[in-house]
């Protein structure tokens, strides 16, 4: 959620590299959410979070109240630390997890975000 509620932002108030991100994002992470809620057995479907949480939240906050001509510093290092841990994440849950299909499905979606991470890596590079 963090990652799609940051996007639509980025679409508001980034440059042409952040709002192609942007649109990767928005577009990758809506389909993960999608799987990965179908993964999920319907009696645990109520556990699933509907909102970001209050430390995504405080991030969007600052997000948004960014002046456009400062959003790339708030922006680049949000996007690369945020697929950092999305990265080590799936790489412990692919090898390690408990669910089979999770595991596998870690496993598959993680070539995507390595590749957002190099995306951001990029752009963030790019900024200084």
């Amino acid at each position: 959620m963090l990652e799609i509620d940051a996007a639509k932002i980025a679409q508001e108030k980034g440059n042409a590299d952040e709002k192609k991100l942007a649109e990767q994002m928005i577009t990758d992470h809506t389909k993960t959410s999608i799987e990965l809620k179908g993964l999920v057995p319907a009696d645990m479907q109520s556990a699933i979070p509907t909102a970001p949480d209050d430390s995504s939240r405080k991030k969007l906050d600052k997000l948004r109240d960014t002046k456009q001509e400062d959003f790339a510093g708030q922006h680049d290092p949000m996007q690369v630390t945020a697929h950092k841990d999305a990265v080590s994440l799936f790489e412990r849950y692919a090898k390690g997890g408990d669910n089979d299909k999770l595991k596998d499905w870690a496993g598959k979606t993680l070539p995507a975000l390595q590749h957002h991470l190099q995306m951001a890596e990029e752009m963030d590079k790019n900024r200084n």
